[in-house]
């Protein structure tokens, strides 16, 4: 079945601006929130990245690929990049120009051609050819900001962090488990009210519904587990006659 067509107010919401989201009171209700995970949790026990890698090296390589990009286009270019080039030796002697092909189809690609081959040589020549597992240390390398360090560090189990991304941004506004206008600001409000037992799958729970669940413009609401807990369900739903 079709999702329900969208109310007039729910699709002025849907054109609002990322910097202006809209607002809900903070900070929710703790028995709402726990409740809000336990049911995640229970149709999606194992989250995990959706991107294809083999080791940290190639995970921070896949993440920087995919920014701005969709993870089925980062995987159909590193299928083929990573069977040829999987380390940074291997990377540095494809070279920017020998990495293009490989990573055309991904949108900034001569942008990110540099950075990789920027990141592969200070990994090579800095940390032994091993991806520095701290966040200094990732943040450091060129095309790795603050939300790719923490993807990184969150599936590899490192930190239990939660990398704010459009689908994290919207679903957690949706909410109302945050209300800040930058994802700097959303991610310490996660922090602050997700329960610590959950923190650690918490990122990936919240960008996999964003991604298939609750989506920009025609959210799944029907097939939601958490929309009777949800502020925002009457912007997309019909209230019974």
């Amino acid at each position: 079945m079709p999702p329900p067509a969208l109310k007039p107010a729910a699709k002025r919401a849907a054109k609002t601006p990322k910097s202006a989201p809209r607002r809900l009171g903070w900070p929710p209700d703790e028995d709402r929130v726990e409740a809000i995970f336990t049911r995640l949790a229970a149709v999606m026990p194992e989250p995990k990245t959706e991107l294809d890698f083999k080791d940290p090296f190639t995970l921070t390589v896949a993440v920087a690929l995919s920014a701005q990009a969709t993870d089925v286009s980062v995987n159909k270019a590193t299928a083929k990049l990573f069977a040829v080039a999987d380390t940074p030796e291997k990377m540095l002697a494809l070279g920017e120009e020998g990495l293009i092909p490989f990573i055309a189809s991904i949108g900034l690609y001569r942008n990110k051609a540099r950075n990789v081959i920027a990141l592969s040589r200070i990994v090579l020549e800095e940390h032994g050819g091993q991806a520095p597992l701290t966040r200094e240390g990732l943040q450091a390398l060129p095309g790795v900001g603050r939300k790719t360090a923490s993807v990184v560090l969150n599936e590899l189990g490192i930190e239990p962090a939660i990398a704010v991304d459009t689908h994290v941004f919207r679903v957690s506004h949706r909410l109302g488990l945050a209300n800040a206008a930058t994802p700097d600001k959303v991610e310490a409000q996660l922090h602050e009210v997700v329960p610590g037992a959950w923190l650690p799958k918490a990122h990936h729970w919240l960008i996999l519904h964003g991604r298939y669940t609750c989506l920009a413009r025609r959210p799944k609401c029907e097939a939601c587990v958490i929309s009777d807990l949800c502020p925002s369900r009457g912007e997309f739903v019909e209230p019974p006659a």
